[in-house]
């Protein structure tokens, strides 16, 4: 297709939404500039979602391991991109980090996507992404320290579980 449909008018703004995460012992911690939460990265219509998160959490933590888009949806008058950036502990410094614990998936139906999402439902949701990964992709199993693998493993990801 060389042009959108009439009458589709993609004119939104986008934001990443960002976690950043690392392993402290056998425990994925949640951490960022901005403290244990989302970080919101405000993303201009010519600039590339992963390159734009990749550069600054570099320039803001440091280099990160992995940089990985999991999910989107909308909300905060926007299209989220959501997104698990896994650093090194060494990146931490005095960052505060919580533990992340486990949360119920955001189910939706068939054709019609959740309104309400928890961020905790994101995290999980992320984590079972990076868990599917680390089992199908070379690149992201290379990437990842050995310590992630264990862990990681208990994180089942649930495809059309809702749907079956």
């Amino acid at each position: 297709m060389t042009r959108e449909p009439v009458g589709w008018d993609v004119d939104s703004p986008v934001q990443a939404e960002v976690f950043v995460v690392w392993l402290d012992g056998d425990q994925i911690q949640l951490t960022g500039p901005d403290g244990p939460r989302a970080w919101y990265l405000q993303l201009d219509a010519t600039e590339h979602p992963v390159e734009v998160v990749d550069r600054i959490v570099r320039d803001v933590v440091g280099p990160p391991l992995l940089v990985h888009s999991t999910s989107w949806r909308r909300d905060r008058g926007a299209v989220i991109l959501s997104f698990v950036v896994v650093i090194e502990p060494d990146l931490v410094g005095s960052m505060d980090s919580v533990a992340i614990g486990r949360a119920e998936l955001a189910r939706s139906e068939a054709t019609v996507a959740r309104r309400d999402i928890a961020l905790e439902a994101v995290v999980e949701h992320g984590l079972r992404h990076l868990a599917w990964l680390a089992d199908d992709d070379p690149v992201v199993a290379a990437t990842l320290p050995s310590g992630w693998r264990p862990i990681l493993a208990t994180y089942i990801p649930e495809p059309f579980r809702t749907l079956g």
